[in-house]
């Protein structure tokens, strides 16, 4: 059984919750029950319950980002303050390798860094390192200063409550998990974004506090608050008695058209095949005609020529034959000439052609 809700205010001693549920940080366990062991805010997770302190100093943790601002400078190492009990060490390997430079030409005291927690020993010293995406040294801005413990609530679920906040300031906001937050913009929303992020920190307990920013920075930056979204009524309608018939009886004639239209589509389907064999069967006569009449048209062609070639060998005439014709028509024609003129008394003449 749980006795407190989410986000409740307790006090050390108070009972939070029995046995069903499980003692995080900030509680402890007696005689069945989970008390809190300070002053804090429960939080509450599945059946896990914790309380968060109200303020507290930042203890590192490895892979934690942070900021921090640079102590001391030394021969192979920068000593840095992280806003923690503990001190932090930012070593020179980790910045320039194996290259030996001088360091306050690099990083010098009062420079602002965001770095990462590489690994804690055993007294809690932070070795920190510059590896990493947006990792460096701040240029300009301010720095300010919160409990490690409310930067869950000024960053929000999935980042909504920092993203409202420089959305409408138009402010580069970085968040160190160590409580120290960087802000850089115009001087006068540098300003209002410091007075959002204590009003968040004061506040953080509260429930509606999204809405309550919200509003502060619209009357802010534009002097009047933001226009409501407003939700559309929702009337309860009366539920209709249900046919079961009239359901059944729809269901048998949608099954029936269903069927009918499968029994269309497969005899379009069917007359489609017989349609496609009957334009091939088509094309296929077709294509034997043209072979056919080609092979008549070629035959033709092959009998004329033979013919043309036959008439040209065998009605030419013998060279010899016609000669010898010719000699024989002469003697012919000599014979008669030769017997007409001698009846006339000129053969003399005749003889001599």
């Amino acid at each position: 059984m749980i006795y407190v809700e989410d986000k409740n205010l307790v006090i050390p001693g108070q009972i939070l919750a029995d046995d069903d549920y499980y003692p995080g940080r900030g509680t402890f366990k007696e005689d069945g029950k989970i008390c809190s062991s300070l002053i804090g805010l429960v939080s509450l997770r599945n059946k896990k319950i914790r309380v968060i302190p109200l303020k507290s100093k930042y203890v590192p943790k490895k892979g934690d980002v942070v900021i921090g601002k640079i102590n001391d400078v030394r021969f192979s190492m920068w000593d840095v303050d992280i806003n923690s009990p503990y001190s932090g060490i930012l070593p020179a390997f980790e910045v320039f390798g194996r290259d030996k430079k001088e360091l306050n030409k690099v990083y010098d005291v009062g420079d602002v860094l965001f770095l990462r927690v590489i690994d804690v020993d055993e007294i809690k010293k932070a070795k920190l390192g510059l590896k990493g995406r947006g990792l460096g040294k701040f240029k300009g801005g301010i720095i300010v200063d919160i409990s490690p413990t409310k930067v869950p609530r000024l960053i929000g679920k999935k980042g909504s409550m920092i993203n409202m906040i420089k959305n409408k300031t138009n402010c580069k906001i970085v968040v160190g998990q160590n409580g120290l937050v960087w802000v850089k913009g115009e001087e006068d929303m540098e300003q209002l974004t410091r007075e959002i992020i204590h009003t968040i920190e004061a506040e953080a307990h509260t429930s509606g506090l999204t809405n309550k920013i919200k509003n502060k920075l619209y009357l802010a930056i534009d002097g009047e608050l933001p226009v409501e979204e407003t939700e559309e009524e929702f009337v309860l309608e009366k539920p209709k008695l249900q046919n079961f018939k009239e359901e059944l009886e729809q269901e048998e004639r949608e099954k029936a058209e269903a069927e009918s239209q499968k029994e269309i589509a497969t005899e379009v389907e069917d007359d489609i095949k017989e349609d496609t064999k009957e334009d091939v069967d088509e094309e296929t006569e077709v294509e034997d005609d043209i072979e056919k009449d080609t092979k008549e048209d070629v035959d033709e062609e092959t009998e004329v020529e033979e013919g043309s070639e036959k008439k040209d060998t065998g009605d030419k005439p013998n060279f010899y034959e016609v000669i010898k014709e010719l000699k024989k028509k002469k003697q012919n024609k000599d014979k008669n000439l030769s017997y007409s003129d001698n009846s006339n008394n000129n053969s003399f003449i005749l003889n001599n052609r």
